[in-house]
């Protein structure tokens, strides 16, 4: 076995931890590259950029540059019933795909309707999952929590005690009935 020269990197263990997203940049680059995408916050980030409610009916899909490199085109995959409605935001898109760039990348946008169901890029559906409803407190956690705030005066700082004790009242509680199965 060759022994470790001391000039090179340290191993990807060494480095301590590492954000998700550095582990697929690379991969999201590439795929983002191969469709004309040099920013990947667009695709990553498309609800944030362009806003939750143009962005639940619309996709990014690529982006075409033209010969003489003059501004490139967005394309959007939409449904047909939406399309009406996001060709008149295309002006307010632009400036906010523009402004994810930092400059005047995309001079047009071209929108791409398909049908709801059929395709498989009409299926695809990029909202996030509603987060499920946190399970109702115990009687008994609930009033040791207030026990727990009773002494304090101010009703905001109260109820966020109040929040606090049954959030680690109800952790010990789970964690000791998993230690009992």
């Amino acid at each position: 076995m060759a022994a470790k020269n001391s000039n090179t990197p340290p191993s990807r263990r060494m480095r301590g931890f590492e954000p998700a997203f550095g582990l697929m940049r690379e991969q999201l680059r590439t795929a983002g590259e191969a469709r004309g995408f040099a920013v990947t916050r667009l695709l990553t980030h498309w609800s944030e950029v362009v806003g939750a409610e143009i962005a639940a009916q619309c996709r990014p899909v690529k982006i075409g540059y033209a010969r003489d490199g003059f501004g490139a085109t967005l394309t959007l995959l939409t449904t047909g019933a939406s399309a009406p409605i996001l060709q008149m935001q295309l002006p307010a898109i632009r400036d906010k795909v523009n402004a994810c760039y930092g400059y005047n990348a995309i001079s047009r946008i071209s929108l791409t309707q398909t049908a709801p169901t059929g395709f498989a890029e009409g299926q695809a559906h990029f909202s996030p999952a509603p987060k499920p409803e946190p399970p109702a407190p115990d009687p008994a956690t609930r009033a040791e929590a207030q026990a727990v705030a009773e002494g304090c005066t101010d009703a905001g700082l109260k109820a966020a005690l109040e929040q606090l004790a049954e959030n680690v009242l109800s952790k010990h509680a789970k964690s000791a009935a998993n230690r009992k199965a």
